[in-house]
């Protein structure tokens, strides 16, 4: 018997056998299992990691590994779900943990640890969640009056600092982060906490977005937002490469909200040659709601609202100036990723992983994580597609102030799942439609939600060869209509960034997010030229966000590997592993098994940092 047959025979042997009369005593009034996904472990998203591991421990290692890859595959993300005898609401609020991954002369080894933030701090010292989070209030404190939480408000340290997204670099130092404007200083090869920043000290920026671009200069720049006299506005920050990145950081481009009271929620921006991209979706955090939230100890969730009535709205602001240049507009949808954005032929193209709308959200709270085999609607509501938006330059277009002076006529609150709350945020037929409908080259069934656009002429502003995309003049300005890149739902997108972010580019990888697929535990490479997939999957395996890796003097866009964490569904909880693929083939090289001392949970998002071992 083969190795490979025999591993293949333990997975099964250790997968979670399941009883429909146990689990599901009203099985049948569902279907035939008592399961709307039978192919979805969910468990992979609800573990908690119960002991740090801090020593690199050896793994066993199978097929082949480059000789030439060296470094370490950093990855954050949610840790643990539990503080003492409390549960959090939302996966976004699991204590953040952190992954290695150090490989070196074709060996490997794996380490795990808790970045020690001082909301995890004040969680264990008093054996509670004292700090509140994303989808989960804190334990009221008896000893803060009303008047303390109000000013609380004006104090960023008195707010979560749970870093738990992603990493990056700054400079030739590593940083956690998240949307809060903290971020925590790590070390690559021990993943000790080494300090915490805070933004605001620096730029007065209240939050800033998890995804900053790194430039090949080492210069990085984010987006956050700031309150001026005006009103919110969201502001680019410029940290350049040096000893001083944080106290030289500087804001190089602003702009007003379109809404005074309600900001835009913004988790990634686009960079290209020339522009600054921003992607303003109807999804906002209503500053009335989060004031209402910090008296009345509500959870940080239901201060957003989705206006599904307005448009998402395309800024570009000139990266020389600041200026902004032109807005677009297109119908409503919700993204968290832009795969990536670049220039040609006096166009600006941006690829965003695309969804109807943000109940996806609400999908990664406990309660529907814990519930989805029951829920017929779940894959519906998790349903996205990447989408690419052509923006024409030089066209007519609109100011965008005039988008400031819109009435917000129809919202829906994220509140959703909160715990202990009953109701849930009601669907309606136009919030479930596949957000495919948008696209020229999607599929358009009868009862689609129509484009809330009235075009004054059908001729086409997008000139690009090859090109399915559409841009029409309307009253507003400039109407966008994407095409659809694949019929995959995508998720943690990346490219060969070092040398294609903000450039044209071929090939990106991702997770799927398709939870009915027949194996959702696939990873996808697209050809955004051909508009066809690759992909490798394996029963019950559940990779994280795939990272490519170039060879020494690629010859191609995809010449290097595709580095992931994966975890197994179902019992063997304290499984973990790094499979590497050709990025080329999408098919294996090898992988290096891990048997750890306690369950280890799906990661995020992360960072290769190459030499680092």
């Amino acid at each position: 018997m083969s190795a490979r047959v025999f591993k293949s025979c333990m997975r099964d042997f250790f997968a979670v056998k399941y009883d429909e009369a146990r689990d599901n005593p009203e099985a049948t009034r569902l279907d035939g299992n008592g399961r709307y996904y039978p192919n979805c472990s969910s468990d992979v998203w609800l573990r908690s990691c119960e002991r740090e591991i801090v020593d690199p421990m050896e793994g066993h290692l199978s097929g082949h590994i480059p000789s030439w890859l060296n470094g370490s595959l950093l990855r954050n993300g949610p840790g643990s779900w539990k503080v003492g005898d409390m549960t959090f609401g939302h996966l976004f609020d699991c204590s953040a943990l952190l992954h290695r991954f150090a490989i070196r002369a074709g060996r490997v080894t794996y380490q795990n640890r808790f970045v020690d933030t001082q909301t995890l701090q004040k969680n264990r010292a008093a054996q509670r969640i004292v700090v509140t989070e994303f989808g989960t209030a804190a334990v009221p404190d008896p000893c803060h009056s009303i008047f303390d939480r109000f000013g609380a408000i004006f104090r960023p340290d008195s707010g979560t600092d749970n870093s738990m997204i992603s990493i990056y670099p700054f400079g030739d130092q590593y940083y956690t982060l998240t949307e809060t404007p903290f971020m925590h200083r790590i070390n690559p090869c021990t993943l000790a906490t080494e300090g915490r920043v805070c933004i605001t000290d620096f730029v007065g920026v209240v939050n800033h977005t998890s995804h900053p671009h790194v430039l090949p200069s080492g210069s990085v720049y984010n987006l956050g937002t700031s309150m001026t006299k005006s009103g919110p506005a969201y502001s680019v920050i410029c940290f350049p490469n040096g000893q001083r990145m944080f106290e030289d950081a500087h804001v190089v481009a602003t702009l007003p909200c379109r809404w005074k009271l309600h900001p835009g929620y913004m988790h990634t921006f686009g960079l290209t040659a020339h522009y600054f991209v921003l992607v303003e979706q109807p999804l906002s955090v209503s500053l009335p709601e989060y004031l209402k939230s910090q008296l009345s100890n509500r959870n940080l969730s239901a201060c957003l609202k989705w206006y599904e009535d307005k448009p998402t709205l395309f800024h570009l602001l000139e990266r020389g100036t600041g200026k902004l240049v032109q807005t677009y507009e297109s119908d409503a949808f919700f993204y968290l990723h832009i795969i990536n954005a670049y220039e040609e032929d006096n166009h600006v193209v941006v690829d965003i992983c695309s969804y109807r709308n943000p109940e996806m959200i609400n999908c990664m709270y406990l309660e529907a994580i814990a519930n989805m085999q029951t829920n017929p609607n779940y894959a519906t509501l998790f349903r996205g597609r990447p989408l690419r938006f052509v923006l024409p330059l030089g066209a007519g277009g609109r100011d965008a102030s005039s988008s400031s002076r819109r009435r917000l006529v129809k919202s829906m609150s994220l509140a959703g799942l909160n715990v202990g709350q009953a109701s849930r945020m009601k669907h309606s037929a136009s919030q479930q439609a596949d957000i495919s409908y948008m696209a020229t080259n999607g599929r358009q069934e009868e009862d689609s939600k129509p484009s809330r656009f009235e075009v004054e002429d059908r001729v086409n502003l997008v000139s690009l060869k090859d090109s399915q995309a559409e841009a029409y003049q309307a009253a507003s300005g400039i109407v966008l209509r994407p095409e659809m890149l694949c019929d995959w739902g995508c998720e943690t997108p990346r490219i060969y960034y070092e040398r294609f972010m903000g450039r044209k580019y071929r090939y990106f990888y991702a997770i799927s997010s398709d939870v009915d697929a027949q194996n959702p535990g696939t990873l996808i490479k697209v050809d955004v030229v051909s508009k066809t997939c690759k992909t490798w999957c394996e029963d019950n395996i559940y990779p994280s966000e795939p990272i490519f890796v170039p060879a020494p003097e690629p010859q191609s866009e995809d010449d290097g590997v595709i580095l992931a964490s994966m975890v197994v569904g179902g019992l063997n909880d304290r499984y973990v592993g790094l499979i590497v693929l050709c990025a080329r083939t999408m098919t294996e090289l090898g992988r290096c098994d891990f048997h750890t001392n306690g369950p280890v949970p799906k990661c995020l998002h992360g960072w290769f940092a190459a030499s680092t071992v």
